[in-house]
């Protein structure tokens, strides 16, 4: 028991770390560069934490376990941009769980093999989350005319978008965060073996 609660605090503890980071959409300008540089921001706090308490509880299925208190913590104080007035439609939360369920079913199907767990899972987390959060971008509805309606509220009037710039990573924001993601979270979650020992 005392086990689970302590995921319970750390993945909070994670959710907190990234709750922004479903908020590409609000940086207009730069929304496609953002997605590249917070996909790996989201890798990390997954992949650390996941590995962590799966090999910590040898238990196949809690990297799942830890995304969906993660999900579940960030639906919560998501919350807060209804309170702003944000339509529905604008609210991205990060999507955490299929990535995390490849991790354990990379653990799961090498019958506990750390070093699989941190080649083929950490390759597979990384190649995979990207690509499930481009399902934020391609479902906000009108993302430029949304912030020029919603500006963040918290940006001062001067960094208001004006117009679309077109980032270095504009072309690719997917190819370049899972590239850089399968490569990083082979280290992230071998990080988070190393916790354990």
């Amino acid at each position: 028991c005392t086990h689970y609660l302590f995921i319970v605090v750390v993945a909070v503890n994670s959710t907190l770390l990234t709750i922004n980071a479903g908020d590409y959409i609000f940086y207009t300008d730069w929304a496609w560069t953002s997605f590249t540089v917070f996909s790996i921001s989201q890798t990390l706090m997954l992949a650390v934490g996941a590995t962590y308490y799966l090999t910590f509880t040898g238990v196949p299925g809690t990297a799942t376990y830890y995304a969906l208190i993660m999900t579940v913590y960030t639906w919560i104080a998501k919350g807060a941009w209804f309170a702003l007035g944000y339509p529905y439609d604008f609210i991205v939360t990060p999507i955490w769980l299929p990535s995390a369920m490849l991790l354990d079913l990379a653990y799961w199907a090498t019958k506990r093999n750390k070093h699989s767990l941190i080649l083929f899972g950490g390759v597979l987390v990384g190649m995979s989350l990207p690509l499930f959060n481009m399902v934020n971008l391609i479902t906000v509805a009108d993302p430029l005319e949304t912030a020029f309606k919603y500006p963040r509220p918290t940006l001062p009037p001067y960094m208001t978008p004006i117009e679309p710039q077109v980032g270095k990573f504009y072309n690719s924001p997917v190819a370049l965060g899972a590239g850089a993601g399968a490569v990083l979270s082979v280290t992230f979650t071998a990080l988070g073996c190393k916790l354990n020992t």
